[in-house]
């Protein structure tokens, strides 16, 4: 006997994206914001003057990439259980992309699923972290390798977070949008090696460049079946050195900077990019003071990291490659000489 269930049905998820200063928020239900210290001491009474809710929790989780982790989980999910929160409750993910992945893995899996609201208070996080649904934790074999997609609500970016930026998470910010323009708008990039993004209309453009870029990929390929990975232009090398450093060396921006010149100097030599290509994608990063070498201690053990990336299969790694500037592939079958060249490049480079 055979019992079918049919599960077939379209299921609206869509949302919007808000670049403009934070309106009021009113809610008949429960809250609960989820942020960390550095992002409290800042801009928190700045968020509860424009939130009105019948109760209000605040959870504060350590910063640092190297706090997401299923403990950082395990305090979201008890300190909801312990104010009786409810499939009708909504959590408020206020701060960087950590903060946004982890407030939306919580959502994801609390009592099944609840809604939440991204409210990104850094660079990165506003045109990148905070669009897609992408949600996770890492742990000892990677970055995000724990996750779920679950969508947002709604994504607040307010321009007024990040006059408070250092420099370094600034421009780390900078780096996801390099990655945008170099894989997907060849005039955008162009149009950066001419912007100074220390100049808030400047800024506020390369922002609404970037959301509209990824809004539009995400649109066509939700749950990165195809499309969505040219996203992690950067990322295959840059999650590796993020575990080889165990999360505190670098900011995730500053290994995809160095990650981009690794995956660059792979297009070269395949024929995918030219030097001249290369060397501008490098200035702008340089320009930004973020890093671009990196010290491959181990390059037989780097090569295997990749084998845990998410796009990976059983026997082959894909790579995200520019296709010159403002293309992108994804070839899959790389031989395996031919990446360990590029590898011992870096091998013994100046950190």
């Amino acid at each position: 006997m055979t019992v079918d269930i049919d599960l077939k049905k379209t299921i609206d998820t869509s949302y919007k994206i808000y670049i403009d200063a934070l309106p009021a928020l009113t809610f008949d239900k429960k809250v609960a914001v989820v942020t960390n210290p550095t992002v409290s001491g800042l801009h928190l009474d700045y968020l509860l003057e424009r939130l009105k809710a019948p109760a209000v929790e605040v959870i504060t989780l350590p910063d640092g990439e190297q706090y997401k982790n299923w403990e950082s989980i395990e305090t979201v999910l008890g300190a909801l259980f312990e104010a009786r929160f409810n499939r009708s409750s909504v959590l408020i993910a206020f701060g960087g992309g950590v903060i946004g992945d982890m407030t939306g893995f919580a959502a994801s899996i609390f009592q099944r699923g609840i809604d939440f609201i991204q409210i990104p208070t850094t660079l990165l996080s506003q045109v990148d972290a905070s669009v897609g649904g992408k949600t996770g934790i890492n742990n000892r074999y990677g970055k995000n390798l724990v996750g779920a997609f679950h969508q947002p609500i709604a994504v607040y970016a307010d321009p007024h977070f990040l006059e408070t930026l250092p420099p370094r998470e600034f421009a780390a910010g900078v780096a996801e949008i390099v990655k945008m323009a170099v894989t997907f708008d060849a005039d955008f990039f162009a149009w950066l090696e001419s912007a100074d993004l220390s100049r808030p209309e400047q800024l506020a453009e390369a922002v609404a460049r970037s959301v509209q870029t990824k809004a539009s990929v995400v649109a066509q390929d939700e749950k990165e079946r195809g499309l969505r990975a040219a996203l992690n232009y950067g990322h295959t090398f840059g999650h590796v050195i993020e575990n080889e450093t165990n999360y505190t060396t670098y900011l995730h921006g500053e290994t995809v900077a160095i990650g981009m010149v690794m995956a660059n100097r792979l297009a070269l030599e395949l024929g995918l990019m030219d030097a001249v290509e290369a060397e501008r994608v490098e200035r702008l990063l340089e320009r930004y003071d973020l890093p671009v070498r990196y010290a491959i201690a181990d390059v037989e053990a780097f090569y295997e990291a990749f084998f845990l990336d998410k796009k990976s299969g059983d026997n082959s790694i894909t790579f995200i490659l520019p296709n010159h500037l403002g293309g992108v592939v994804m070839p899959n079958d790389i031989a395996r000489d031919t990446v360990m060249k590029i590898l011992r490049g870096f091998a013994g480079d100046a950190q």
